[in-house]
């Protein structure tokens, strides 16, 4: 069970229409309001099915305990399926959820929201530090915890459970040894509890999350309140966990995302490709490359076969560079291919908003070079390609840098380790291995920091040094002799998602600073909002927004009142806005105001239009992918 916990002035709700798996529910239970009350978002969700009496019990101590905190006799049970994507059945829900009450009810004034009706509701919280609390209620097992090694199904949908494909580099990764240090510019090998972290308190936190171990997340992101709250993303209950619906705005953003990856990509030579989603479990060559990739797989039988969804994009090129003839004059060979979807089993705990999915946008390019001295300078171009890369996005300097490698390879190549760290001018944490336990001998990853303290790799380069000769990949030298090229792995972005994750929670951190958070302009759904204040100013705006030739630009010309439309906007981030009245209509000079100033600026449409396009200067633009007028637009979350 997930609980949100919000110490509030009051709530009140009024409920609008019934979805297919409401309550029927009383005339009184239609609306109501609690003023000076504790209201308990509640998500029952499908681990609590084993035992909902417990769950129930345990849910109700967590309450009543904050309840004697805040001092409150009040308590609003508000069902909001949104705090997971792993719900309960609707049947065992409404009994937990009528469980809460009974044994609530006891000792408290309770109200309890219907389950299953979409709901306007209102909330004011107070503000003080015990008024937003989140809890995870699990019973008998450790958040993220399931049975090792097994896949649960369920028995009564006529399937019994399966072995979980676990591969042997996962295996080895649990078993490694780790020596942890961080190198620093001036090129010293600390072990981590030498060096003093003053000046970097984020290297710190990824430290601690590194050394850790522990990829579970007990809390809710900031991220997925503004994910939904900018009708970005939502979780699907329709699919399995970790599978992400994106709205118009969300999937607009995404695509630009994608668009600048390859964009960048091709600039360097590489290639794009498209490779199936699903393999052989059985095909010798990919059979040993499973071992060799620190991943859970999902499984699929077909014709009895049996089949794995991919998890990159590695074993579709590699099995085509197999079929090449390749010349000594066509290295480096670089293919890319943006991996709409790569699938990963991750843990139930870990699967929080858009941080860690189970199906995700990958942009996975591979290098064929022609030795290790040749993939050592193209691993050096592809960092420095990766840190652009972040930038562009707005991940400017909002990342650490692990550099992981094995032992021999640190002694063969110190200077090159050592120019890494002096390229990003920042310490960087060192992963050293004793032995190799994966295909690749040093890997680097920018790793975004959230407000959870939780790290997410983004960009990655690998060195592979095994992948060539068990797909028998092989090039022809000047003198007509074969050899195996050194391959490099690199995702330059990381996940598209995740990226959008790092700008949310980065946005989060922007404002908790007393900053305005925003996106980037040219990654914004809309950048310029146009509105009028009366019907009459409608058809000046339509005209200005035709004039925004290269700016995605909407017009709010619903019936609401100005003020409220600004606000609007605000909560969109919607970089520039424009009210439009009798005195723009007349003069043909707007009043801008610049989200990013804070400031309001006189100009006309032209030069709105030349202020936007500079300010995106060469990224990547797609037209808006929703009606101009916001009166047209249905809500997609709310």
């Amino acid at each position: 069970m997930q609980l949100l916990l919000i110490h509030s002035d009051y709530i009140e709700y009024e409920t609008k229409k019934r979805t297919p798996v409401a309550e029927e529910i009383d005339p009184s239970m239609k609306s109501g309001r609690m003023d000076e009350v504790l209201t308990a978002f509640v998500a029952v969700e499908s681990h609590d099915e084993a035992d909902p009496i417990a769950t129930a019990e345990n849910a109700v101590d967590e309450i009543r305990k904050l309840a004697e905190q805040v001092k409150t006799e009040r308590i609003m049970l508000y069902p909001y399926a949104h705090l997971s994507s792993e719900l309960a059945k609707p049947v065992v829900a409404v009994d937990v959820l009528k469980r809460l009450e009974e044994t609530l009810s006891r000792d408290y004034e309770v109200k309890r929201a219907p389950f299953g009706w979409y709901k306007a509701f209102k909330v004011s919280c107070k503000g003080h530090p015990l008024s937003e609390l989140s809890r995870t209620i699990r019973v008998g097992t450790e958040w993220g915890g399931e049975k090792k090694g097994r896949e649960g199904r369920d028995e009564r949908e006529g399937r019994d459970e399966r072995e979980e494909i676990v591969s042997e580099a996962l295996k080895s990764e649990e078993k490694a040894v780790s020596h942890w240090h961080v190198l620093t510019l001036d090129g010293e090998l600390l072990p981590i509890e030498d060096f003093n972290f003053k000046e970097h308190p984020n290297l710190k936190s990824f430290a601690e999350y590194e050394t850790a171990k522990s990829r579970a997340v007990d809390k809710i992101p900031p991220h997925v309140e503004l994910m939904r709250r900018l009708e970005l993303a939502d979780y699907e209950p329709g699919s399995d966990s970790g599978n992400m619906r994106f709205y118009p705005k969300g999937t607009l953003v995404k695509r630009l995302l994608e668009a600048h990856v390859l964009d960048t990509v091709g600039e360097m030579g590489a290639v794009e490709v498209e490779t199936p989603v699903m393999y052989d479990v059985n095909h010798p060559t990919l059979k040993k490359y499973l071992d060799r990739f620190p991943a859970r797989q999902y499984s699929i039988e077909s014709d009895k076969r049996s089949f794995f969804l991919r998890f990159a994009a590695c074993f579709g090129q590699f099995l085509m560079n197999h079929d090449m003839t390749i010349s000594h004059r066509n290295l480096p060979l670089k293919m890319v291919e943006m991996t709409r979807y790569s699938f990963r089993r991750e843990q139930h705990g870990e699967l929080v908003g858009l941080r860690r999915l189970r199906a995700f946008t990958m942009p996975d390019m591979h290098t064929l070079c022609a030795d290790m001295d040749h993939a050592i300078d193209e691993f050096k171009d592809q960092y420095t390609m990766c840190m652009k890369m972040l930038a562009d996005i707005g991940l400017r300097d909002d990342y650490e840098v692990a550099i992981r490698f094995t032992r021999d390879f640190y002694t063969e190549n110190q200077d090159f380790i050592k120019e890494l760290v002096r390229i990003v001018d920042k310490p960087a944490l060192i992963e050293l291995w004793d032995s190799r336990f994966f295909y690749f001998v040093i890997k680097f990853e920018f790793n975004y920091i959230d407000a959870l303290k939780k790290a997410s790799a983004l960009s990655t380069v690998q060195i592979d040094v095994e992948n060539a000769e068990r797909y028998d990949i092989k090039y022809i030298d000047k003198n007509g002799t074969e050899h195996r090229p050194t391959i490099l792995h690199c995702s330059p972005s990381g996940a598209i998602e995740r990226c959008i994750y790092a700008l949310l929670e980065k946005a989060h951190l922007t404002s908790k600073a007393g900053g305005v958070p925003s996106l980037p302009t040219w990654l914004s759904p809309t950048q310029v909002r146009l509105i009028p204040v009366a019907e009459r100013h409608l058809g000046y705006a339509e005209e200005i927004a035709a004039a925004m030739n290269g700016v995605r630009a909407d017009i709010d010309d619903r019936d609401e009142t100005v003020g409220k439309r600004v606000r609007v906007a605000g909560r969109e981030w919607i970089p520039y806005v424009v009210v439009i009245g009798d005195k723009e209509l007349e003069s043909g000079v707007l009043s801008v105001t610049i989200r990013s100033e804070s400031q309001k600026v006189e100009e006309t449409a032209q030069e709105l239009r030349d202020r936007v396009i500079a300010e995106i200067a060469e990224m990547p633009y797609r037209q808006i992918n929703l009606p101009l007028l916001l009166s047209k637009r249905p809500v997609f979350f709310g």
